[in-house]
């Protein structure tokens, strides 16, 4: 008898694991000060192909949140990017692929010539927006939802992929779980482990899980974050995993160099996708970034390219191990 969990247990597991995240960011909420405040309008500074929005909506999202709930919606079609077939014939798997920063990455990568897997937790909506997006680029997208805690259910989406696709060739690591607290003394063991174990051990549980399939010229991206770099008062269990994840990154590379495989992670600084208004109260969001060089947050179509950059052979096929800083500041 086949005991392994059917995609509707590791869709029921996603579900289970999204109320339990909602739950810590009720309790988070009670214990938020309730003093009022505005948003400075600065300008921020464009230098892009477009401009982008320098002043964010007074909203507080549910957790895990969802794109299409947000009421200013982020960009991440990159409409004056062209493809030019640096991906293709590949096969990449996105964790976290269903909104934000995976959006983007999975639009660009299908632009390039990839086929597409996402993995994501519960939110079903933003899912289907994604595939479509993938899917009007002319690529094929795969869906697979569930909870990146459960080492079975990573085994499982890599599977999964390797069947759809035949193959497995680029594995970005993104998925993420981030609520704020004004005190150690505020982050219980629960919140602490649902941290780490979906922000670092879920990271090295996929790529376990990838090695098997990857080979010379494959690669390896994770998402860290300018936290992990240089630390936040208000995100300190946070903070420590991406700091992890850039270490891991590294030895990975290493372990990874004699084999062809490369190893890299993109260090965002704030960017605009539902992680932040589904952590940060409708008082905060407003001045979301603006403490930046930019003095605006970033869109998520601004971060894409350099996925694409660290994921294509013609483009990065002597970089591995580096941490990339995109951070919207200075140095």
């Amino acid at each position: 008898m086949d005991d392994k969990p059917t995609a509707k247990d590791n869709a029921r597991n996603g579900e289970a694991t999204a109320e339990k995240q909602r739950e810590i960011q009720r309790e988070q909420d009670r214990k938020e000060p309730q003093e009022s405040g505005g948003a400075k309008d600065d300008g921020g500074v464009q230098t892009g192909a477009r401009k982008y929005p320098d002043s964010y909506p007074s909203q507080h999202l549910d957790k895990p949140g969802q794109e299409a709930d947000m009421d200013l919606k982020p960009l991440f079609e990159a409409p004056d990017y062209r493809g030019s077939g640096k991906l293709t014939g590949m096969k990449a798997l996105i964790t976290g692929g269903d909104s934000g920063i995976g959006r983007a990455v999975a639009v660009l990568y299908a632009r390039e010539g990839a086929d597409v897997a996402i993995v994501y937790l519960a939110s079903h909506d933003d899912a289907q927006e994604t595939k479509r997006c993938v899917e009007k680029e002319g690529r094929e997208c795969l869906l697979i939802a569930g909870d990146l805690k459960d080492p079975q259910f990573c085994k499982d989406a890599v599977e999964k992929t390797v069947q759809a696709f035949g193959g497995l060739d680029i594995l970005v690591n993104n998925a993420a779980f981030q609520e704020h607290a004004h005190s150690l003394e505020d982050i219980t063991d629960e919140r602490m482990e649902e941290t780490f174990t979906t922000n670092i051990f879920g990271y090295m549980r996929m790529a376990r899980a990838a090695l098997p399939h990857l080979k010379k010229g494959s690669c390896i991206i994770n998402t860290g974050s300018v936290t992990g770099m240089r630390g936040s008062k208000n995100l300190l269990d946070y903070s420590a995993t991406k700091g992890a994840i850039h270490a891991f990154t590294m030895s990975l590379a290493s372990s990874l160099i004699d084999k062809g495989i490369r190893v890299n992670a993109v260090a965002p600084g704030p960017v605009w996708t539902p992680l932040n208004p589904a952590d940060q109260s409708s008082r905060e969001i407003v001045e979301f970034g603006k403490s930046t060089d930019f003095k605006r947050a970033a869109q998520p179509e601004e971060l894409s390219p350099a996925y694409v950059f660290l994921a294509s052979p013609v483009c990065s096929s002597y970089i591995t191990g580096i941490v990339l800083p995109i951070t919207g500041s200075v140095g």
